[in-house]
C-alpha cells in the first residue's frame, strides 16, 4: 500500500468516526420548565402533576404516563433519577417509550419496596421490562419467569434516590442502576415499533422524577 492509499483509508476511518459521533444528539430536559410551558402531555386527565425540589434534585412528583410533547424517540439512552416509596405493592416508576398511546407501549419499571426486602424471590422482582398491550408484567412472569425482570445491582435504599440508565437498541434493552458497568437487565423487545412517544411512568403512588437526559 503506498502512501496516498494509506492516508486516504486513515482519513476514512477518521471521517467515518467522526460522522457515527455527530449522529449522536443529546438532550439534557428540565422537566419542572418543560411543565411550565406546557410541553408534557397527560395520558389520564385525573393525573396529579407536582413541582420537587429536593437539595440537588429539581424534577417533578407524578402518577400516571407524562409523556413528553413532540419528543419522537428512536433508539439511545434515556438517563434519570428516581426516587419511589417504601410502600408494599404500592410504588411502581420507571420510563415508557415507543408509545403509541396510553395503552400501547414499552415500560421499563422499578418496584422500590422490593430494594430492602430479604426474601430472595421478592429481590428478582425489582425492574421489569413491559410491553403493554401484548405483554403485560403477569403475563410475562407466568409464561418466561425471571426472563423480563430481574434484581438490580446495585442495591438502592428503598427510599432513595437512585439513577437509571436504560439503552433501546433495534431489538434490545439494557438496564443499568447507579452508575454500574454491569446491567441489571438485559431483554429482547417484543415488537416490532422502531420509535414513538417518551414518558415519565409510574403507577400506584406518586414517584418522583429529575435530571432526565436523551441521547438518540
Amino acid at each position: 500500500m503506498n502512501n496516498k492509499i494509506l492516508l486516504f483509508a486513515i482519513l476514512s476511518m477518521t471521517l467515518g468516526s467522526g460522522f457515527c459521533y455527530s449522529q449522536q444528539k443529546k438532550v439534557t430536559y428540565d422537566i419542572n420548565q418543560l411543565l411550565k410551558e406546557n410541553k408534557l402531555v397527560k395520558a389520564y386527565s385525573r393525573q396529579t402533576v407536582k413541582e420537587l425540589t429536593d437539595g440537588n434534585k429539581q424534577g417533578l412528583t407524578l402518577d400516571g404516563i407524562l409523556w413528553l410533547k413532540d419528543v419522537d424517540f428512536k433508539t439511545g439512552t434515556i438517563d434519570i433519577d428516581l426516587r419511589g416509596r417504601d410502600v408494599f405493592q404500592e410504588s411502581f416508576l420507571g420510563i415508557a417509550f415507543h408509545g403509541v398511546d396510553t395503552t400501547t407501549n414499552d415500560v421499563i419499571y422499578f418496584r422500590p419496596f422490593n430494594f430492602q426486602t430479604s426474601d430472595t424471590l421478592r429481590r428478582k422482582h425489582t425492574v421489569q421490562y413491559i410491553s403493554e398491550p401484548d405483554f403485560p408484567w403477569d403475563k410475562l412472569r407466568k409464561e418466561h419467569p425471571l426472563v423480563y425482570e430481574n434484581a438490580v445491582n446495585p442495591f438502592p435504599l428503598a427510599e432513595a434516590w437512585f439513577h437509571a440508565r436504560i439503552v433501546v437498541n433495534a431489538d434490545n434493552i439494557a438496564v443499568y442502576v447507579d452508575h454500574s458497568h454491569q446491567p441489571s437487565l438485559t431483554v429482547k423487545k417484543l415488537n416490532n415499533r422502531q420509535s414513538g412517544l417518551v414518558g415519565l411512568w409510574s403507577s400506584g403512588l406518586p414517584g418522583d422524577f429529575a435530571n432526565l437526559v436523551i441521547t438518540q
